[in-house]
């Protein structure tokens, strides 16, 4: 299939499917879902029968509420292979978790999973911009992690040119971009960021580059951030959502309209939920995204829980396309810090820091506990005129930092201003919390 049309959708006929017939299309893909589920996985037909419930209770997609939730602790326990729903001859391709916080999740995909892989990733790659002329460089680790494999079959299924730069090697990156050409570039939005730094210290200008198209995943980020990519290496940049535990990339992705992410429901059916009480909320609620999928052969999963706190809406999109969209992921549930009663995210420390003149776009949040009471200190890069300037204006940005994080999350925090380029980097996802209380849970004092 060719994305040729004037709207520039890979798969008009289905992105752009009346509600009607995605809702009907869904029950069908549900039903055949949930009675593949408990024949084959001993994992859903074990809680199927603890609940009470039967494949041919599904009646409606109103039922999908009656089914029970997947955890990625439950994927943990059923490793390796456990949750797989046909032989392993049938797989053709194994990706897995780096297992860093435990065993890892392990997925599979059968060709047919594969092919639908390419197809999804194509359909965002083509709603940023991305057509069969592009030269397209993907910064991304490629190995057991999902991301590199998958923007890159995507990615030629769409005829483009892909670089399989991988990560890493960041100046060899900035070369490649200036010798090949590079017109859309495939990374985490904080690695495009240090690339943009790294171009600045090389003297190489981003803006005579062939360099128009970004599409950035793996990690929350926010509109200032978009805007700071954007300014500082002239594209247009869009945000792309997905996970192993569901297919890796190709979940939900944005237009150029930058209003949303795209969530492919003939494939997919989304849930918001309270992440606390799982009860479903309504459209337009803020909470935890739920995902089933719908067409996965080898590893198909029901209602699992992603973990990232986003919104669901359905009002249409200018661009053509029908199926609900996602607001950009503004954190994750285990990632929600709890300092001193209060709730925060990482991406609402990052959004104020953001706003203040003289910061840069790189940081981090340090907690600890100190005679049983939480300490949260910010560490802010700030730019060199700024860090080299006299105490008294450092003084009035630590004052100012501080009254923008009281004034926006009700709680006070210690600044430190280090120098530019001190924080380290990362060619993955940016690790902005460290979290000492965890040393001390078990031996705090009440």
């Amino acid at each position: 299939m060719e994305g040729k049309n004037k709207m520039d959708i890979w798969d008009s006929k289905n992105e752009c499917m009346p509600r009607q017939e995605i809702a009907q299309l869904q029950l069908e893909r549900l039903q055949s879902l949930v009675n593949r589920c408990y024949k084959n996985v001993a994992f859903y037909h074990k809680k199927f029968d603890e609940i009470g419930i039967e494949p041919e209770d599904i009646q409606s997609l109103d039922d999908l509420r009656y089914l029970p939730f997947t955890t990625k602790d439950d994927l943990r326990n059923s490793y390796p292979y456990g949750m797989f729903a046909v032989p392993l001859r049938e797989v053709v391709r194994i990706h897995s978790s780096s297992g860093t916080t435990g065993k890892a999740t392990v997925v599979g995909y059968t060709q047919n999973d594969i092919s639908l892989w390419s197809d999804l990733v194509a359909r965002f790659l083509t709603s940023g911009g991305v057509t069969k002329d592009d030269v397209i460089q993907i910064a991304f680790g490629y190995g057991l992690f999902t991301g590199g494999f998958g923007l890159h079959y995507g990615a030629e299924r769409i005829g483009a040119s892909v670089i399989p730069a991988s990560s890493g090697n960041t100046k060899r990156q900035i070369q490649i971009m200036v010798d090949f050409k590079t017109t859309a570039l495939v990374c985490t939005p904080s690695y495009a960021l240090y690339i943009a730094e790294v171009m600045e210290e090389m003297g190489v200008d981003p803006k005579p580059l062939s360099l128009k198209l970004g599409l950035f995943g793996s990690e929350p980020w926010t509109e200032s951030m978009r805007k700071q990519i954007e300014e500082r290496l002239f594209i247009s940049a869009t945000d792309n959502y997905g996970l192993s535990e569901i297919i890796g990339p190709g979940v939900s992705g944005e237009c150029l309209n930058k209003n949303g992410l795209h969530i492919y429901e003939d494939h997919f059916i989304p849930e918001i939920i309270d992440p606390a009480t799982g009860k479903a909320l309504p459209m337009g609620e803020k909470g935890e995204l739920v995902l089933t999928t719908l067409t996965k052969e080898a590893f198909p999963v029901i209602r699992y829980r992603t973990g990232d706190i986003t919104q669901l809406f359905d009002d249409p999109c200018s661009c053509g396309r029908t199926m609900v969209r996602m607001k950009k992921v503004s954190g994750r549930t285990d990632d929600m810090l709890i300092v001193r009663g209060v709730n925060i995210f990482p991406s609402q420390i990052e959004e104020i820091l953001m706003g203040i003149e003289g910061t840069e776009p790189h940081y981090q949040i340090i907690i600890d506990r100190k005679k049983a009471l939480d300490e949260l200190e910010i560490q802010v890069e700030v730019s060199e005129n700024i860090f080299f300037d006299e105490m008294k204006k450092e003084q009035e940005l630590i004052e100012h930092i501080k009254k923008e994080i009281f004034s926006g999350l009700g709680i006070n925090a210690k600044i430190k201003l280090v120098e530019p380029k001190s924080i380290e980097r990362t060619t993955g996802k940016s690790k902005r919390v460290i979290d000492k209380r965890q040393i001390y849970n078990n031996n705090d004092i009440e």
